[in-house]
């Protein structure tokens, strides 16, 4: 299939540079407009299902029922996040999700974490464009309050990233990364 026959979320899945002049940029500004209405819905939610049911209008799919969000929750997109089983999300913390954010199974994420699939090209003249890259927490991951993972990284399986650190190369499964930018500190044992 070529590129040009893909629709604009198919595109912007695949990843890559979305124009802001792209003939079906409508469609994405259309999504993030219903996100933010519902996103304060969500944000003004007080019980746990309430949010659950919140979140699965923004994402447009099912969160399992031992899967817990904490508000506030930010999102500009909602639809490409995907959340594993048994899954923690603690407050405040901010998915773009335009790139695909996918969460696995017993995932724990702190407070004020950002999870960015979007950038911007640095030439000037482009710099309006979006440059965007998914991001994969992968299962049994724990992501300590205010990291910021960054476009294109996947933390593998059992991996720990530290409390503040700033994520832009991938974290091999069953590692600790830590700092700014992040490194591997350490393994981890089983």
């Amino acid at each position: 299939m070529q590129i040009n026959h893909l629709t604009i979320f198919e595109r912007m899945l695949a990843g890559g540079i979305i124009t802001y002049d792209d003939p079906e940029y409508y469609k994405i500004t259309e999504v993030v407009n219903t996100t933010m209405q519902w996103s304060v819905e969500l944000n003004n939610a007080t019980e746990r299902n309430q949010i659950r049911k919140c979140l699965e209008k923004i994402i447009d799919k099912k969160v399992d029922e031992s899967t817990t969000v904490f508000v506030p929750f930010h999102t500009n997109f909602g639809r490409f996040i995907h959340i594993g089983r048994n899954a923690f999300i603690n407050k405040n913390c901010t998915f773009l999700d335009l790139g695909g954010i996918t969460i696995d199974d017993d995932v724990l994420i702190g407070p004020n974490v950002q999870l960015i699939t979007e950038n911007h090209p640095v030439k000037p003249s482009e710099r309006k464009a979006l440059e965007l890259k998914s991001i994969h927490i992968q299962k049994n991951v724990w992501i300590g309050a205010g990291a910021i993972i960054l476009p294109g990284v996947t933390v593998g399986e059992n991996s720990v990233v530290a409390a503040g650190a700033v994520v832009s190369k991938d974290v091999p499964a069953n590692t600790i990364a830590g700092g700014v930018p992040a490194r591997i500190l350490k393994n981890i044992e089983h």
